[in-house]
């Protein structure tokens, strides 16, 4: 059986975001932005994990939407944390670069899913 890559990506990343947030909560002592970051983060994997047991394709495509959207909000949450100096520049772009990348696969996997007939 073939990996799902869109479960297996949204997965490591959340396994990182966990890290990091875990990170910032025990050495820089940050809580607010880094529980925010870990909610959206972690919420991209469990919503893709949930549109495999879809009902309908309407349902799939919701669930995948919803990733989505939290996907573009760890970013931001990423982004906040790298200005104001609580992340390293590189922790930053790599996780930055794995959210965009999750984002392009999600967009490919909805496009493609509205256009089937």
């Amino acid at each position: 059986m073939a990996e799902n890559i869109i479960e297996a990506k949204s997965f490591r990343f959340a396994v990182d975001i966990v890290k990091l947030c875990r990170d910032l909560q025990n050495n820089k002592q940050e809580y607010i932005m880094s529980k925010q970051l870990l909610r959206a983060g972690t919420s991209i994997g469990a919503n893709v994990a949930e549109s495999q047991q879809a009902q309908s394709k309407a349902d799939f495509v919701s669930k995948l939407s919803i990733a989505l959207k939290e996907s573009s909000e760890a970013k931001y949450w990423l982004r906040l944390l790298n200005t104001t100096e609580y992340i390293e520049n590189d922790v930053y772009i790599a996780l930055s670069q794995g959210c965009s990348e999750l984002e392009r696969i999600l967009t490919r996997i909805i496009k493609s899913s509205k256009e089937e007939n």
